[in-house]
């Protein structure tokens, strides 16, 4: 049985995940995993299967908020789902596999070339135009199966993949994108989750504490996200990408 200590400090950890999860559309795992190996000291392994059970609160109760305001597209979120569910799987059992030191560092590169793309967007929707109909399918299903590798494998939603494509790519809003994001990451993380948890990689104490400080940071952010304009919700988006990127990319190696 978990710790009073613990037990508060998995809650704080969701309010925190939470709130940034409902502002910026992610699902917290990005802020989850490094308070849970820093402050709780779980191993990474643990922290990534823990992360992705509560990522599945995270996007029901945030994808709810961002739906009562018009801000979630079904159709988008069905087809980034659709291959993400089978690629999820074989990323957490990945994870096992691969140096996680390096991990940490390809995907810090990524998440600040991400950030890039979200602050040229003006000009690079402009310099791209509108892309056909058959071909946002084909861009929506590509995205849902390299999301959905990456969140089984990294522990998060995904919705640093999945955003930036929706925003550039498909010409969604910034939060349109977000309340899709939220909503493709419930059965993305569910099958991720189920995985790591076959495999041992979930502590279960701290769940029930872990998940209603989701929930409520969640419902906060989310309604705080509805208030901030367009311009300025990207621009706080690409400035969290950075400084996590730096963190990835910087990380030592544990050995």
């Amino acid at each position: 049985m978990a710790s009073l200590t613990t037990i508060i400090t998995s809650l704080f950890i969701g309010l925190t995940a939470g709130t940034f999860g409902g502002i910026l559309g992610i699902g917290g795992g990005l802020i989850m995993i490094p308070l849970m190996v820093e402050v709780l000291k779980l191993t990474q392994h643990k922290a990534h299967g823990t992360s992705l059970i509560a990522l599945v609160f995270t996007g029901i109760g945030g994808a709810i908020t961002y739906a009562s305001n018009g801000s979630v597209d079904m159709t988008a979120a069905v087809l980034l789902a659709v291959t993400a569910v089978f690629t999820a799987p074989l990323g957490a059992r990945y994870s096992n596999a691969l140096s996680e030191n390096k991990l940490k560092k390809y995907f810090g590169a990524f998440l600040i070339f991400c950030s890039a793309l979200l602050l040229l967007k003006p000009y690079l929707t402009n310099l791209i135009g509108t892309v056909p109909d058959f071909a946002k399918i084909i861009i929506l299903l590509t995205t849902g199966a390299v999301t959905g590798f990456l969140s089984g494998m990294m522990g998060v939603g995904g919705g640093t993949i999945m955003i930036p494509v929706m925003v550039i790519l498909i010409g969604f809003t910034q939060h349109m994108a977000q309340g899709t994001s939220l909503l493709v990451i419930v059965p993305t993380g569910a099958i991720g989750a189920f995985t790591h948890w076959k495999m041992g990689n979930v502590e279960k104490g701290m769940l029930w504490s872990l998940i209603p400080g989701i929930l409520c940071g969640t419902y906060f952010g989310g309604n705080i996200a509805s208030i901030i304009s367009n311009h300025s919700l990207r621009l706080i988006f690409a400035d969290m990408l950075i400084f996590v990127g730096l963190r990835y990319c910087t990380a030592s190696s544990p050995e």
